[in-house]
């Protein structure tokens, strides 16, 4: 290991084994500068809520398990006031039109062009093209969703007059597909990084200037354009069975690389769980089931290589969760808050998250709010469907 790159923390009280694990990759030789998020927490390699930037190689799970995990959201002609008077042709929708799990399948494959693209130039991306097609238009599980609910524009921006609209949600990535090829190029790193050892073997990375981080550079851009489509077709499907069209539409990655510039220096920007925040880009930061996500936009922030957090961030583990709370808290929530939940998982139980508006608040550097979104209905994938977490 060399001289530690400088990195930059916001929030408070951050998971101890985080700030570890972003102190480990300030130290990789291929380290230029790093950012820890306020929703920041213990992940493989990278932290989840850790934006990496390194010159000439790509680090696999600095990128995530789950490739190009995406939020996109719909604005629907129809305000807010009449959620009532349509929410059982919205549980439908959300019933039939997409589906939630590990290893979840359409019999008949949804089409997008994205499977007429290339997958034959990688052994390992060949080999899955037929999964992802029938994966296609699904759901995956762990904090993956899709809901319904309401979005209080304050003023005109984002093309719409200020009201209170309803809208359509969804957070999801790479399904199956993306998993597999996760596990393939991180243990190729670490094959080619022996010198590493545990825990630092999660750090391993792929040389930009060969084949092997190229390969694995197309196909997470490859898995970045699949999961955009399957958000495409979950939103088309979903608002296709309710007739409806969007008035707007806003989306972003949150697991993803990309090819930046520190000043003059051409850098390869990790962000694991967090938000690209450019000047002026919109995004969207999620809470948890039972509180409210924002659309944002960026403040361009240098110091956090213009990122955010990707929503609130677990103050607990999945297990701890289930040992702490039962399905009654879950039920009075959100009973309490008039959420109606048609599937999840107890690990999702929002007393296992942070306080998104303090989140929000640790941040007002990096991002403005442009709208507020709460959830009023809500799919996730039913308990037994998760079987691996999507980070």
């Amino acid at each position: 290991m060399t001289k530690k790159a400088k990195y930059t923390i916001w929030g408070k009280d951050l998971d101890p084994a985080a700030i570890s694990q972003m102190d480990d990759a300030v130290s990789l030789p291929i380290s230029i500068k790093g950012a820890l998020m306020p929703d920041a927490h213990k992940g493989y390699g990278l932290p989840i809520g850790g934006v990496l930037a390194v010159k000439d190689a790509v680090i696999p799970y600095a990128v995530g398990v789950d490739i190009a995990c995406r939020m996109k959201l719909s604005v629907l002609p129809i305000p807010f006031g009449e959620y009532e008077t349509n929410k059982d042709r919205f549980r439908q929708a959300l019933e039939t039109q997409t589906k939630f799990g590990v290893g979840e399948e359409f019999n008949s494959p949804r089409q997008h062009y994205v499977m007429d693209e290339d997958w034959a130039f990688s052994h390992v991306v060949k080999s899955l093209k037929d999964k992802a097609h029938k994966q296609l238009g699904t759901s995956g599980s762990g904090n993956h969703f899709a809901e319904f609910g309401k979005l209080t524009l304050l003023q005109d921006d984002i093309g719409l007059k200020s009201g209170e609209y309803i809208a359509f949600l969804t957070h999801s990535g790479s399904r199956g597909a993306g998993a597999k090829i996760a596990d393939h190029f991180s243990s190729l790193a670490k094959r080619l990084h022996p010198e590493l050892g545990k825990p630092l073997n999660n750090l391993a990375w792929l040389d930009m200037k060969k084949g092997e981080g190229l390969e694995y550079f197309k196909t997470m851009e490859l898995m970045g354009r699949y999961a955009s489509a399957n958000h495409e077709i979950i939103h088309d499907a979903v608002l296709g069975f309710i007739n409806e069209k969007a008035l707007a539409t806003i989306e972003n990655h949150h697991n993803f690389a990309w090819k930046e510039k520190i000043g003059l220096q051409s850098v390869i920007v990790h962000r694991k769980g967090a938000t690209p925040a450019d000047i002026g880009v919109l995004g969207i930061i999620p809470g948890s089931m039972a509180a409210p996500g924002f659309i944002i936009r960026g403040l361009g922030n240098d110091e956090s290589l213009r990122s955010a957090a990707h929503g609130a961030g677990r103050k607990m583990s999945r297990n701890a969760a289930m040992k702490l709370f039962s399905f009654k808290d879950l039920q009075n929530i959100l009973q309490k808050k008039k959420i109606t939940l048609i599937s999840a998982g107890l690990d999702e139980i929002p007393m296992a998250y942070k306080n998104i508006e303090d989140v929000m608040d640790q941040q007002k550097d990096l991002v403005e709010i442009v709208a507020k979104f709460e959830p009023r209905m809500v799919k996730m994938a039913p308990p037994g469907r998760k079987k691996r977490r999507k980070k």
